[in-house]
């Protein structure tokens, strides 16, 4: 059985030959650059030009030799952008380290940080001294009553999420992008066996939380009703659009098509069960099946963080397949009350190793127990993907690291 073949099985709820393994098949199942030199190191492999990918969470692209040598399965549109030199740019680390970024992310080096400006010469996120990563400082609704949304498009390019992509990125949706997107999901499909994830994002709450700020977008919802239904129906019909275009480019060449919103806080959803069916899940029901009609042999995937138990049912109901990073230390997540519940309908992509606390400050034998348990819960009768809950962040001991993905299938 070979990687594809293996997650396939995997996401039909069918029992795979071994737990088949996600490592950077997409951008919340990563590693941040500082980690990946010294595990490369930790493994005795050969050392190499880092490539930052994804430059907000400063996220490292794995080469090949390390996703075979841990057994990873699945690819994310974009993987082999390491092999075209003109698409990158240096760059170096705080600690001076030599990396390369995507040569279309304009970054400038001030007293205050590194920053990049929008198209109005404001700053839209900043990396501060000292921190590994970008925040957002731009929110093109906070102080604006704006009730049509005809600017939407436009407000999107302001916001650091949307206008700092990720390979094929900055390739986007007109013919010239469309022909990219096609060529680079095409002969990524030919050069691997590995499953293929395609990162589309379709954010509704994400969308309305960075472009309103995320605590006027909550009041928002709570207290402009009509308002926010308006922006929600403008936000939806700009994603059925993209998605159009997107998956008639690479709709053939991969497996899962990844959308993204974080619903969960530690204790629970962001808001309650009625205010999600209310304004996110009849708009999640035509997203995601129409991902499916536009595609029938892709799963929909959903990155979603968090505590969001009690809306599992309207999820699976929503028509989602598979959902990452299952943060098994929020409230009522425990892996067994999931798995016996929702584990014939959904597919658990994630919920491996608590990234919190336990794969930093644990010893590796700690995390090798950690790990067994979790996979022995999971894994039965398929519908399971391992996956670290989140990225491996600076500060995890690589070989805390080697030692969760050597007990998987150890």
């Amino acid at each position: 059985m070979n990687s594809r073949e293996r997650i396939i099985e995997a996401i039909n709820h069918r029992q795979p030959d071994r737990v088949p393994i996600d490592f950077n098949g997409h951008r919340s199942s990563g590693i941040m650059v500082q980690v990946y030199k010294d595990l490369r190191k930790c493994m005795g492999l050969p050392e190499k030009t880092l490539y930052v990918y994804d430059f907000i969470q400063q996220l490292a692209l794995v080469d090949d030799d390390m996703l075979d040598a841990l057994g990873a399965d699945v690819v994310e549109l974009g993987h082999d952008f390491h092999k075209q030199d003109d698409y990158w740019q240096d760059w170096e680390l705080a600690d001076g380290t030599p990396v390369k970024l995507p040569g279309f992310v304009e970054v400038k080096k001030t007293d205050e940080g590194n920053v990049v400006h929008g198209d109005r010469g404001q700053v839209i996120c900043i990396q501060k001294p000292g921190c590994d990563f970008f925040e957002q400082t731009c929110f093109p609704l906070y102080e604006n009553d704006d009730s049509t949304f005809d600017s939407l498009a436009d407000d999107l390019q302001q916001i650091m999420w949307c206008r700092l992509g990720i390979p094929p990125a900055p390739a986007g949706l007109d013919d010239a992008g469309l022909e990219v997107l096609t060529e680079t999901a095409k002969k990524l499909r030919g050069s691997t066996d590995r499953a293929i994830y395609a990162t589309f994002g379709g954010n509704l709450v994400e969308i309305g939380e960075f472009v309103f700020r995320i605590d006027n977008f909550l009041y928002q919802l709570a207290a402009n009703p009509k308002r926010m239904h308006k922006f929600l129906d403008v936000l939806t019909e700009f994603h059925i659009a993209n998605m159009e275009k997107y998956l008639g480019a690479v709709g053939d060449y991969i497996d899962i098509i990844g959308f993204g919103d974080d619903l969960g806080m530690q204790t629970g959803p962001q808001f309650s069960p009625q205010m999600y069916r209310e304004f996110f899940k009849p708009r999640h029901t035509i997203l995601w099946n129409h991902a499916k009609k536009l595609c029938p042999h892709i799963k929909t995937s959903l990155h979603c963080c968090g505590g969001v138990y009690p809306l599992m049912k309207d999820l699976i109901e929503a028509g989602l397949d598979i959902i990452n990073p299952v943060q098994f230390t929020c409230t009522d997540m425990e892996l067994p009350r999931l798995k016996k519940e929702f584990g014939k309908d959904m597919v658990f992509w994630g919920g491996g190793c608590d990234t919190r606390d336990v794969l930093p400050n644990a010893t590796p034998e700690q995390i090798r127990k950690h790990v067994k348990e979790n996979v022995n819960i999971m894994s039965p009768d398929g519908g399971f993907v391992f996956q670290q809950v989140h990225n491996i962040l600076a500060g995890v001991p690589a070989e805390n690291a080697l030692a969760m993905f050597e007990a998987v299938n150890g």
